[in-house]
């Protein structure tokens, strides 16, 4: 089909490919399927031919699909990875081995897709969203350039509606359910909870986390509607934490099949409970799906997993933490995380937003740890004012803050850095927290990184 598509190739550089995706963003975030069918049907359903493990929840998918693709790759399987936001650049979303698609591959990809995003435009479907054509460019990338052993598939939005569930896994992952998007899946946790249990299909097994009651009685009924095993924390396997050395925490993982001591680098015990449903997972693809792992493999995947801007501490002075938690859920992780890995005398707390979140819940779980809380507005369409920010924070401050806290606005994130550096002491923790799009910038200004893009 693509050949006859290849005298149209209308973009000539990465660049112009990149931004020609990007500019598709206008076009929104437009739940349903209809769009991504059409494109799949033109290319030949290239998706039929791969092994997924589709991974859906409000916190922690990034960080899931981390581990699961560093213990694949650590017993030698072959694994395509493709998840949102990215941190650095766009060929982040898609990748092979842990390395990004090659500029001139997602060029080419790009062109063949170029003539059916406008052929689909002229319908009354009409144009496919930024997204559609990206996970239709990964799906072309995992089929026909690479050819993984298995591809960790990071949902978009939601589950249910989302463009990756056009897919049809081997295993699906529901790392949580919590308020987040609640302009588009809900604001309530079982609507929440529905549109993510909308990943579960005909007897494919899945694995969570979900803690609230009300959660778990969707996903059960979704699985028992679907004949599909549902492998649940606290009832189907158990993770509980068993301390710290070093940079490392480590846990004890019981499972159906077997029991673990697992350690990993990374902070949080919310990535105790990412890398126990990462771990379960693994376990049916071990147990029924004829992978081989061996258990110093898995062990030494899960201790050398990182990932960006996920409580990554960049090396000081003064002593930097960056991490995307930007939900009420995410809030409170963050401060028990702080509590239990950095010590320090005070805390200084630079934050951006979008203009969609619950900010509220989410400063009332952290202003009491805070002694000075800078808000900034990250480089992005859809930021949040400062001001309103600075609203709310101020009418919370009496009952949530730390006595002394202390509020400064600076709407540039750049000017924002250079006070939050200059007001952490040596015995102080900052901490840059919120849209990971202010991750992004704040972590390639720290790291001097130049060709940083960032986008959804």
């Amino acid at each position: 089909m693509g050949d006859q598509f290849e005298a149209s190739a209308h973009l000539h550089t990465y660049t112009e490919a990149a931004d020609w995706i990007n500019g598709l963003i206008p076009f929104g975030i437009r739940p349903g399927m209809s769009r991504i069918e059409k494109m799949m049907e033109m290319l030949g359903n290239p998706h039929q031919r791969l092994k997924f493990i589709h991974v859906a929840g409000t916190n922690g998918k990034g960080s899931t699909c981390a581990f699961l693709t560093r213990v694949l790759l650590q017993n030698s399987y072959t694994v395509g990875t493709f998840t949102s936001p990215y941190i650095t650049k766009f060929t982040n979303r898609f990748q092979y081995n842990g390395e990004d698609i090659p500029e001139e591959t997602l060029l080419a990809l790009t062109n063949r897709l170029y003539p059916i995003v406008q052929a689909i435009s002229a319908t009354e479907l009409g144009s496919p969203t930024m997204f559609e054509v990206s996970t239709a460019l990964a799906i072309l990338y995992f089929a026909e350039e690479c050819v993984p052993d298995i591809v960790v598939w990071e949902t978009g939005l939601g589950g249910r509606l989302d463009v990756t569930n056009i897919v049809y896994p081997v295993v699906s992952v529901i790392t949580n359910v919590g308020m987040d998007h609640t302009d588009i899946l809900g604001d309530t946790v079982e609507q929440i909870a529905f549109e993510k249990a909308g990943i579960i299909k005909p007897g494919v097994p899945v694995v969570s986390c979900v803690q609230q009651p009300e959660a778990v009685e969707v996903l059960r009924k979704k699985a028992e509607e679907c004949r599909s095993t549902l492998y649940l924390a606290g009832e189907t396997f158990n993770y509980e934490y068993t301390g710290e050395q070093g940079s490392y925490q480590s846990f004890h993982f019981t499972g159906p099949f077997r029991e673990y001591d697992i350690e990993i680098g990374m902070k949080g015990e919310h990535q105790i409970a990412n890398a126990s449903g990462a771990l379960m997972a693994l376990e049916v693809l071990r147990q029924y799906m004829a992978f081989v792992m061996e258990e110093e493999d898995i062990l030494k995947g899960f201790r050398e997993t990182a990932w960006a801007g996920r409580m990554e501490e960049i090396s000081g002075p003064p002593r930097i933490v960056l991490d995307g938690a930007h939900n009420p859920e995410g809030a409170e992780s963050l401060r028990k995380s702080i509590e239990r890995h950095y010590p320090h005398k005070h805390l200084n707390l630079m934050m951006g937003m979008l203009s969609n979140k619950h900010h509220e819940s989410y400063l009332k779980h952290i202003l009491p740890i805070v002694d000075t809380l800078i808000l900034t507005e990250p480089d992005f369409r859809r930021k949040m004012d400062a001001a309103e920010l600075h609203e709310i924070a101020e009418g919370l401050k009496h009952s949530y803050g730390k006595p002394g806290l202390q509020i400064i606005v600076e709407p540039d994130w750049k000017n924002a850095l250079e006070l939050l550096k200059s007001r952490t002491e040596a015995e102080d923790l900052a901490v840059v927290s919120g849209t990971l799009y202010l991750i992004s910038d704040v972590r390639a200004a720290l790291l001097g990184q130049t060709d940083s893009e960032k986008g959804w």
